[in-house]
């Protein structure tokens, strides 16, 4: 739909209904007893106005063929004799044809506005989710939490994506937990940034995973990042890592939401959180459970020392 489409075919025409209005008027009007034989011809000038050119989407597109169709009396031969009618009725007649064809081409004018206003018409983007609360733990990020809200245990891990120690507790114990405890409803984890000062990529890696979390995306993009940690913090090339990862779709909303920096309060909520524990290095894991007991956790864990203390809190 939408394209140019030209009319190559040039084929006789029937005499037009107004035509035929026209000339059995004047055959009454004349008192003429005989039948009036009518034929129509295309001319060399007819054949120019026909290569009409039209779009298939638009309502003025009938207008535009009933103007170009519109009859044009020097050229019709009529037995090759001059019709003598009254002027006025003949002008009358004509007027009231004209009036017609104005007001169809005005109503689908404004049709065809009507239906372009629609087309063209955008969609309101998509407010981000905000914070929300669990078991007293507030400001979480529901783009950046898994597991059941009614799980035993809040986990919250305090990382850095251009840390070392970030790297291995997210490919080695995060990954486990998620498995074991997160997936059976038995822990809700919630991931808070907690970029330092001292990378100079890790806000920027940040800003990226937080765009791909609240975009479905917050999986791939993390283990991406973690992943080919060594290589994006030597040239800076976060963008082109998290890119990698996805579609190109995709990464188009996730630079959108970059760009339009909307989701930076939510990487300094996380910030002010960890400095009121406070968070001195990272990762830093805080684990709480629903009567009030916490267990912070400084620097990584393996799976095997976290696991001990999970069995006994998820009881």
């Amino acid at each position: 739909m939408g394209g140019d489409v030209y009319a190559s075919k040039i084929l006789p025409r029937q005499p037009s209904d107004l035509q035929s209005q026209l000339i059995r008027h004047a055959s009454q009007a004349s008192g003429a007893k005989k039948a009036v034989r009518t034929q129509s011809y295309v001319t060399d000038s007819d054949r120019a106005r026909s290569a009409f050119r039209f779009r298939y989407s638009t309502c003025g597109t009938l207008a535009k063929i009933l103007l170009s169709l519109k009859p044009n009396l020097s050229e019709v031969s009529v037995n090759r004799r001059f019709l003598f009618v009254p002027a006025a009725p003949l002008a009358f007649a004509s007027l009231g044809a004209l009036i017609l064809v104005t007001v169809a081409a005005s109503q689908t004018t404004q049709k065809s506005a009507t239906k372009t206003t629609k087309a063209t018409a955008v969609a309101p983007a998509a407010v981000p989710q905000g914070p929300i609360t669990v078991d007293g733990v507030t400001d979480i990020d529901p783009n950046k939490a898994y597991g059941s809200k009614n799980a035993a245990v809040i986990i919250e891990t305090y990382t850095d994506f251009q840390c070392p120690a970030c790297k291995q507790l997210y490919t080695t114990t995060l990954q486990r937990v998620m498995d074991n405890y997160v997936n059976s409803n038995k822990v809700y984890i919630v991931h808070r940034d907690f970029p330092l000062a001292m990378h100079a990529y890790s806000r920027v890696a940040a800003s990226y995973a937080r765009a791909a979390c609240h975009i479905g995306k917050c999986d791939v993009v993390e283990q991406a990042l973690f992943q080919n940690q060594e290589k994006w913090e030597v040239n800076g090339d976060v963008k082109g890592t998290v890119a990698a990862v996805l579609t190109p779709a995709e990464m188009k909303k996730v630079e959108a939401l970059v760009d339009a920096r909307t989701l930076e309060p939510l990487i300094e909520i996380d910030k002010q959180h960890g400095m009121a524990l406070p968070v001195n290095q990272t990762p830093t894991t805080m684990i709480r459970t629903k009567d009030g007991q916490s267990y912070p956790v400084v620097g990584y864990v393996s799976f095997d020392v976290l696991k001990t203390l999970l069995d006994q809190l998820v009881k």
